[in-house]
């Protein structure tokens, strides 16, 4: 996501390097060359036109300090405006009745029935709340199935009435369920269409006047571009929804929704969809995103999503038998499923600075571990906690099982042990690095 745009901007910024100072004329130059940038990305013209008359206002008015280059206050400049043009800080979504109703809405093919799955899962791990799914959806075959295999997943009850044809009607059902069975949350998932229509949306206003919801989501494909932009303001003409979800910002998006859609209907984008797993779903911060767009990388994220599949008691066993030189293939085996968890590979390499271009042209697969976990799952047991009893004909026996080779084989034993031997010393020296004698 926003590649293209991170390196048209940063070409955009290397026309004032090396300039004493900022002048109009500079400057002019510089924005020419950041609004084709932008509308490049799909970016809304009338935004694409304010953003970069704002930026120009503000870069001219600045007295340059003699630490920072023209081109570095460009930079300061443009990461800020950024970041208000999506929102300026993140928006929290509205829990306070009980059960708190959210309603879901957009078209076919957004990813609606699996954010309302997302949302659902991170609600209940994050806030400790006891949600209730429905399934609104009457007119997609197998909308229900696909909402009921999503609760199955993340162990989250499902309400449907197959009986009934009357999305209002279920959802009032739903309602009046949740309050008897103390469920504090409830995520109505509704039906979409292929286009926006009038019935379509007589439908959602009726079941918004029904169920009289805290928060109404507007899920959107990120990878419609414009179209998205123009869908959202449909929507909010007729619902006055309270914020929007970006899905599919993994794929291969230019990222003008992102920029242009709190402009257009001056609603906060609140959380993003990064993939397919439950546990793809981000709070979305402007900040942070201004950061990446910027090639700036996003470490505060990378380190929330660390920290959410850091379990204190694990790090404490785990420590204890790497001091023993104990660690084995099933604690390997656990810390690749930690690190899985976490999401997209290459999302995650983005986000430390600097990464995200020097990895742009690399292709870093999701299935990288694939092999390596095949070998560790065709040891036995035994192999597993003691590697060093992993002789030529075990070794042999391991590639035929793993579908590998034995040079694969000694390649992973070779890493585990060294891998193993640095953790033990680092864990001797207490966290610090020993310096190599004189």
């Amino acid at each position: 996501m926003f590649e293209n745009l991170s390196d048209r901007l940063e070409r955009s910024f290397k026309i004032l390097k090396g300039q004493g100072k900022i002048t109009e004329i500079n400057v002019a130059e510089t924005l020419k060359d950041v609004r084709k940038a932008l509308l490049d990305a799909d970016v809304n013209y009338k935004t694409a036109k304010e953003f970069t008359e704002t930026v120009k206002e503000k870069a001219l008015g600045m007295n340059v300090l003699t630490a920072l280059q023209p081109n570095q206050v460009m930079v300061k400049v443009v990461h800020d405006e950024l970041a208000a043009l999506m929102g300026g800080s993140s928006v929290d979504v509205n829990l306070k009745a009980s059960p708190a109703i959210i309603l879901m809405s957009g078209l076919q093919g957004s990813g609606k029935t699996t954010f309302s799955g997302k949302l659902a899962n991170m609600l209940k791990s994050k806030r400790g709340k006891n949600p209730l799914l429905v399934a609104c959806d009457v007119y997609r075959p197998a909308a229900i199935e696909q909402l009921k295999v999503l609760g199955a997943q993340i162990n989250v009850p499902v309400f449907f009435d197959e009986n009934s044809k009357s999305p209002i009607d279920i959802a009032e059902k739903a309602i009046k369920h949740a309050k008897q069975n103390g469920y504090d949350l409830v995520i109505v998932d509704t039906a979409g269409r292929l286009a926006v229509d009038e019935q379509m949306m007589k439908e959602i206003e009726a079941i918004k006047k029904a169920i009289n919801p805290q928060e109404i989501l507007f899920v959107v494909d990120s990878m419609t571009g414009q179209d998205a932009v123009n869908t959202a303001k449909e929507f909010n003409d007729r619902l006055d929804f309270d914020g929007v979800v970006l899905t599919k910002l993994d794929g291969d998006t230019r990222g003008g929704a992102a920029l242009s859609i709190r402009s257009v209907v001056n609603k906060p984008i609140k959380f993003v969809g990064t993939g397919e797993k439950m546990e793809a779903i981000d709070v979305f911060h402007p900040e942070r995103m201004a950061d990446r767009i910027l090639g700036m990388g996003d470490i505060v994220s990378l380190v929330e999503k660390a920290q959410e599949q850091y379990d204190e008691d694990e790090a404490r066993r785990l420590q204890k038998k790497i001091a023993k030189n104990q660690f084995d293939f099933n604690d390997f085996l656990a810390q690749i499923a930690q690190i899985k968890k976490m999401g997209n590979l290459k999302d995650l390499a983005s986000m430390i600075p600097g990464a995200g271009k020097a990895l742009k042209n690399v292709d870093i697969d999701d299935n990288a571990f694939k092999g390596v976990e095949a070998i560790i799952l065709s040891m036995t047991p035994t192999e597993r906690e003691n590697p060093q009893m992993l002789n030529g004909s075990r070794r042999q026996r391991i590639a035929k099982g793993s579908g590998t080779n034995i040079q694969e084989v000694n390649r992973l034993l070779k890493q585990f042990e060294e891998t193993r031997k640095m953790m033990q010393t680092f864990t001797k020296n207490k966290g610090k690095i020993p310096m190599p004698r004189r």
